[in-house]
C-alpha cells in the first residue's frame, strides 16, 4: 500500500480515532493535531 494524499486523511482519522480510545485524557491535544493535519493538506502544503 502507497500512501498519498488521497488516502492520508482517512488513515490520519484511524489513527487519531485509536489513539482517541486508548489514550481518552489526550483528546484535546490528538483533535487539534488532526485538524491541522487536515488543514495541511486541505492546503495542499504537503505534496
Amino acid at each position: 500500500m502507497s500512501i498519498s494524499l488521497t488516502n492520508l486523511s482517512p488513515l490520519a482519522s484511524l489513527v487519531f480515532g485509536i489513539l482517541i480510545l486508548v489514550f481518552p485524557k489526550f483528546l484535546n491535544y490528538l483533535i487539534a493535531g488532526y485538524l491541522i493535519l487536515v488543514g495541511v493538506i486541505g492546503l495542499g502544503l504537503i505534496k
